[in-house]
């Protein structure tokens, strides 16, 4: 492909948020729909970079909102993972439908349940997202929600009516008696084997506490770790709660 061909030029301006460029290369002629040799599509990218003047401008110039990249990953679901709330905005108000399934059967909601983006799940639930609908595994996403210990998630699937309140309870008790930290050791150490170093930090955020655990090769480099919320107490009171008030 020439590199004067508005196709291949458009991905660069796209990764780096450039909006005049991007202007520039869908008049000249690159589609809005583009794919890169990967097959990722140009709005995939703008997603999940968090570019949303250029998700908007993809989207005007005619960019089909739901068109999987790939062949397998939403450009809904890539923003909500990300946390990026004003893409999934964009993408909502351009016609995304708010439970678009993508690979492995993921949603945009179990993404931002499963990483505690609050006000991605609102934007979503706010767009009619389904409040039960389970997750990949089969789990309410109040279980999902009451795991990752944030609080924001839980109180937003209350509000829009969230179901299995007493499986939610029984999960956020189970945590809390655990405790992030060895909940996240057990879990790295089932997909990535027993035995490694590792490293955990502490993250504080108007939300709460955040426990990241890392694991680390031989010369001391992470190559893989996950993350989870502290809030489960509050959200043991506020299931308890909500339990007692519904009957549920």
């Amino acid at each position: 492909m020439s590199t004067n061909d508005p196709a291949a030029l458009l991905f660069p301006a796209v990764y780096e948020g450039d909006e005049d460029a991007v202007v520039r290369l869908l008049r000249a002629g690159a589609s809005p729909e583009a794919v890169d040799e990967e097959g990722e599509s140009a709005l995939y990218l703008a997603a999940v970079s968090d570019r949303a003047a250029v998700v908007r401008l993809l989207l005007a110039a005619g960019a089909e909102p739901d068109r999987l990249s790939r062949g397998t990953d939403a450009p809904l679901c890539g923003a909500a993972c990300g946390g990026h709330t004003e893409v999934v905005r964009a993408l909502l108000a351009a016609g995304a439908h708010p439970d678009i399934v993508e690979e492995f059967g993921f949603t945009a909601l179990t993404w931002a349940l499963r990483r505690g983006h609050t006000a991605v799940a609102e934007a979503l639930l706010e767009a009619g997202a389904d409040p039960g609908r389970p997750g990949p595994a089969g789990e309410p996403p109040l279980v999902t929600a009451a795991h990752r210990g944030s609080v924001g998630c839980v109180r937003a699937l209350l509000a829009h009516g969230a179901g299995a309140r007493g499986e939610a309870l029984a999960e956020a008790r189970r945590l809390l008696g655990v405790g992030a930290e060895a909940e996240l050791r057990e879990s790295l150490a089932r997909t990535h084997g027993a035995g490694h170093a590792s490293a955990t930090h502490r993250h504080t955020s108007p939300e709460g506490v955040t426990v990241e655990v890392r694991l680390l090769d031989e010369r001391g480099r992470p190559f893989a770790g996950d993350d989870l919320e502290t809030g489960h107490a509050e959200i043991v009171a506020l299931l308890k709660a909500s339990t007692t008030r519904s009957g549920h």
